[in-house]
């Protein structure tokens, strides 16, 4: 049992370290091509409308900011448990947190990312982008939150019948 449990702890930190790379990579990823070489660009040539398509570029990539805000959070639930905080708080608030994440950035794939572009550039964009992937992680983040929840209740009636045995 004792050895199962330090297997487990050890695979949730290795877990970590995966989500720790993954962000920092991605991220790093995410802001040399939106952030960086824009810039760069604009230092290089000094184009009239650099504002406006870099605010598009950074509208385009906030969805995947809130994702790998989601991953960040499993990370962190996975170093908790490797530390060997309880599990089920720590599931709770990382279902909760992850949730949102992925709801947040699902429906600001959805909803908000083409609506500011049109606002940027009148000529592109619908009023609706049917981003299936995004309409995915968003019902699936609700899901999450939802699960959160549920898990958290679980708990303080685990606690109430604790207290009257």
């Amino acid at each position: 049992m004792t050895r199962d449990l330090d297997r487990f702890r050890r695979l949730c930190g290795q877990y970590r370290w995966l989500a720790v790379f993954m962000v920092c990579s991605v991220g790093g990823l995410l802001l040399l091509m939106h952030v960086i070489a824009p810039a760069m660009v604009w230092l290089r040539d000094g184009p009239p409308d650099f504002a406006r398509r870099a605010a598009g570029d950074l509208i385009w990539a906030s969805p995947a900011a809130f994702y790998l805000m989601g991953v960040w959070f499993i990370g962190r639930a996975m170093g908790q448990l490797a530390r060997g905080r309880l599990i089920q708080p720590t599931l709770a608030s990382a279902l909760r947190r992850v949730g949102l994440s992925l709801g947040f950035g699902g429906v600001i794939s959805v909803f908000v990312v083409t609506n500011l572009l049109r606002l940027i550039d009148p000529a592109k964009g619908g009023y609706l982008y049917f981003d299936v992937a995004g309409m995915t992680l968003g019902m699936i983040g609700g899901a999450l939150f939802l699960l959160g929840r549920v898990v958290d209740q679980a708990g303080a009636v685990q606690a109430e019948l604790d207290e009257m045995i």
